[in-house]
């Protein structure tokens, strides 16, 4: 029979998978671009965005780069995904850049690039489920006051789906994405038709609205900074490309082709919305501000910015507001499902760290339904916490974001470009030119990621970038304790050159809260393991109890004397673990063990009645050298009426009712 705990997770997570019902849980492709991608899917809606609100800084003029600096980001973009199109072919475990670099840049380049790659997954989901949150408090405001709450709300719901697994999620997240590529394709598709060939001219709302930039209108190198910043924004668009890579253990055999394949088709869907976006906006009038309260003039009093989703939405489907309010809600649907590629590539990269003793072995481990569900729990309590601190503000999250993942670009490929020099020596001829030509892939990668990396450092150090390093670094030095950790314990586990000591003698103590059936059985057990000694102690916390105890030891004549252990601040533990250590000084070549009898309540919910003496004792002695803790467990039945007919005689258990309001085998 279930228990409550058991049934409620049961309900919400489903019944438990057998391990070798893994392979029917992985992903097809149809539903690996949605459940992989959606974050650089997801990022059209918010990064043409970016731009226009960097580029506001230089006043209205500068407008007329947006298109320029949408196109570089594009071109960033298939660069990347062809050089991870290498990447997963080379190294198809899962490791993605952390791997590559390791293997090729030397263990600490690795680590660093997984640092990396962790803290751009929890930024990952902060703003992608601010960015949602954003987007639908536009059109419900009460969810605009309350943001951060329901920001971390959805991070919750979004970790129970994945708790679930891959497959049930891939199911979830796979009609949103798709619905929003095709709802937001339509919309733009349409606008563009309207205005290029039907010759119609569309107004967005702010379309009448001036823009004064914050500074005045901008040239040289100011100018120039700005369109750089402006850039380093709109490249968040290439945010989720690592995940793919990350994730390929994930997908159905042959992994690495299908790996390869999902890039490409992220690559053209992101691209091809991306400019659409850019350039239907231009068309449109849109302007977006970064304090529209001082920059845009004309805008009645009050007016709130809507984002540019909502703006393109308004201006196409003026005459048709069921166009409207489905462009808007599939947009926040889509913000808010698209952490769920983090939520695929942080448990994989921390599964493979922790296979290699980087991060606690909890995090190797798979759930009842076949997924990695500690990593999946501790990448969603770090967001929240992100969240929670950043008061769910895109603006200022999307300012730490993609410093972490161009590292980890810039690394990953020239660890690649590496990778292709070693190879090169052990291939035959036929193969080097397919292998150079990779090569030549790999490293423009490397100097495009590497120039992003170093517009992204120079124009957001101060606004919060610096903030990441940080995080970099102080992430890096604890997995290395954590590898220095688990190295020093397999050093002192090692069973080479050990030869056991027998002790001298067994010394054995049992404790003793009252004289009944628990007790028995432990004094009964601790007689048949034959020690060379055997003593029964209590501890006096109460003086009328120790006293009752005394005499009912004296009545039923017990064959062994009962030592009463002092302890004048009514603790147990302290003065069980003192007397334990002054046995241990005495006879340092004995071993004394110690039976403790406990009674196992019959209702989970009964257990919070009851103390847990029995705990904290074994606590403190098991950190104590030739101390050996034994505990005698008691089943009882439920009490209640039901539980009291099964402890009558032909119940379930005739002596296992016990009215004892301690336990544990102490008070």
């Amino acid at each position: 029979m279930s228990t409550l705990p058991t049934a409620v997770k049961r309900l919400l997570l489903g019944r438990p998978y057998r391990s070798d019902a893994e392979p029917r849980a992985l992903l097809r492709k149809r539903v690996a671009l949605p459940v992989l991608a959606s974050d650089a899917i997801s990022s059209t809606a918010y990064a043409p965005e970016e731009i226009f609100l960097v580029l506001s800084v230089a006043g209205l003029s500068a407008y007329t780069f947006t298109l320029w600096v949408g196109i570089a980001v594009a071109i960033v973009l298939a660069v990347v995904v062809a050089g991870y199109r290498q990447n997963v072919r080379a190294y198809p475990s899962g490791g993605g850049d952390y791997e590559v670099a390791a293997t090729n840049l030397g263990p600490r380049a690795g680590l660093l690039v997984a640092a990396a790659l962790m803290v751009d997954y929890v930024l990952t989901v902060a703003v992608s489920v601010a960015a949602a949150v954003s987007n639908i408090g536009a059109a419900v405001p009460v969810i605009d006051r309350h943001r951060v709450l329901f920001a971390v709300l959805a991070v919750a719901v979004i970790a129970a789906i994945n708790l679930r697994g891959v497959r049930e999620a891939g199911a979830v997240f796979a009609v949103p994405t798709y619905l929003f590529v095709i709802t937001l394709a339509g919309m733009l598709v349409w606008g563009l038709f309207e205005v290029f060939v039907r010759g119609t001219e569309l107004r967005a709302e702010s379309a009448d609205f001036g823009l004064v930039g914050t500074g005045g209108d901008l040239t040289g190198l100011a100018l120039v900074l700005v369109l750089a910043r402006a850039f380093a924004s709109g490249s968040s668009a290439l945010t989720g490309v690592e995940a793919i890579g990350n994730a390929v253990p994930s997908l159905r055999p042959p992994k690495a082709r299908n790996a390869a394949t999902t890039l490409t088709a992220l690559a053209v869907v992101t691209i091809s919305l991306l400019l659409s976006m850019i350039v239907l906006a231009d068309r449109a009038g849109v302007k977006i501000a970064a304090d529209p309260a001082t920059q845009l003039v004309g805008a009645p009093e009050g007016y709130r910015q809507q984002t540019m989703v909502a703006q393109l939405a308004q201006a196409v489907f003026a005459d048709f507001p069921p166009g409207f309010y489905l462009v808007v809600s599939v947009t926040a649907l889509i913000l808010l499902f698209a952490a769920n590629s983090a939520f695929n590539g942080f448990p994989v990269l921390a599964s493979v760290l922790a296979e290699r003793g980087y991060l606690p072995a909890q995090l190797h481990t798979r759930g009842g339904r076949l997924a990695l569900s500690n990593g999946i729990v501790a990448l969603a309590v770090a967001a929240a916490l992100l969240i929670i601190g950043a008061k769910a503000s895109v603006t200022g999250l999307i300012q730490l974001y993609i410093v972490g993942v161009f590292f980890a670009f810039t690394a990953g490929q020239i660890g690649m470009v590496r990778h292709w020099n070693r190879a090169l020596t052990t291939v035959t001829v036929g193969e080097r030119r397919r292998m150079r030509r990779a090569r030549a892939v790999n490293a423009l990668g490397a100097v495009v990621t590497g120039l992003v990396l170093a517009i992204v450092l120079i124009t957001k150090f101060t606004a919060g970038a610096w903030v990441v390093l940080v995080l970099m670094a102080a992430l890096m030095t604890i997995m290395e304790a954590i590898r220095r950790h688990y190295r020093a314990i397999a050093a002192q586990l090692d069973p080479a050159g050990f030869s056991p000591v027998l002790p001298s003698r067994i010394h054995t103590v049992v404790l003793v809260s009252r004289l009944h059936k628990p007790t028995l059985r432990a004094l009964a057990y601790a007689r048949a393991i034959r020690p060379d000694r055997l003593e029964a102690v209590t501890v006096d916390v109460d003086q009328r109890e120790t006293a009752a105890l005394r005499k009912a030891w004296e009545d039923g004549e017990m064959a062994l004397p009962l030592k009463v252990l002092e302890s004048p601040y009514r603790l147990i533990a302290p003065p069980v673990g003192e007397y334990v250590r002054r046995l241990r000084a005495a006879a340092p070549r004995d071993v004394v063990m110690v039976v403790i009898p406990e009674y196992v309540v019959g209702r989970w919910w009964e257990q919070v009645l009851h103390n847990q003496s029995a705990l904290r004792i074994k606590s403190r002695l098991l950190f104590q050298r030739g101390v050996m803790v034994t505990s005698v467990p008691w089943q009882l039945a439920p009490t209640g009426r039901r539980g009291a007919r099964a402890a009558r005689p032909g119940g379930a258990d005739g002596d296992g009712y016990d009215d004892g309001a301690e336990d544990d085998g102490g008070r």
